[in-house]
């Protein structure tokens, strides 16, 4: 008789270092046929979602959030979250009851170790009472928006201006003098 072979998840412990960021997949290391296969699989979840899933689309929908909008069943990296939010970095999963833990949140670390933060919401309370929920997601979202400002400030104060004296002869400048007529 054949033995059968079985899907295990491998140790996590052993894997701390966040995967190295590669040319293909748009950033991560998945081969076109992965990412292909990845889009085919969020089109049919965005088909076929979940009574929970469909609430809280509807309520992104009618919400007037500005450029922060939240893409259903969305490819990040070698995942497909629920929402994401790509100016803010930010990831919703709802959890389902048939969900598997270890996947995850193996999932979860891979994608903030990229800098996506993922917020898990239980289907059960968006069908429930959804106003709670939504005011969770607001406070979060307001939390990534401090996160990249205060990023950007930091990034400001650290980052050492270009003076002009030492730019090169062959550098375009700002100022449009080729362009102004000359007296002669």
């Amino acid at each position: 008789m054949t033995d059968r072979k079985t899907l295990n998840l491998r140790d996590t412990s052993a894997e701390d270092a966040p995967p190295a960021l590669k040319k293909r997949g748009r950033g991560w290391e998945i081969s076109d046929k992965r990412l292909d296969v990845l889009h085919e699989q969020a089109r049919e979840k965005r088909r076929f979602s979940s009574e929970a899933h469909k609430a809280l689309a509807k309520r992104f929908a009618d919400a007037d959030m500005g450029r922060y909008t939240f893409k259903r069943h969305a490819v990040v990296g070698s995942a497909i979250v629920d929402f994401n939010c790509h100016p803010l970095g930010m990831a919703i999963m709802i959890e389902e009851e048939d969900d598997n833990e270890a996947l995850s949140k193996r999932r979860d670390k891979s994608l903030e170790s990229v800098g996506i933060r993922v917020m898990r919401i239980k289907a059960e309370e968006i069908l429930g009472d959804i106003d709670p929920v939504l005011r969770r997601i607001t406070a979060g979202m307001r939390m990534r928006i401090a996160d990249k400002r205060e990023a950007q400030r930091e990034h400001r104060r650290n980052s050492t201006p270009v003076d002009r004296s030492q730019r090169d002869d062959d550098a375009p400048t700002s100022d449009h003098s080729d362009n102004e007529p000359q007296d002669g």
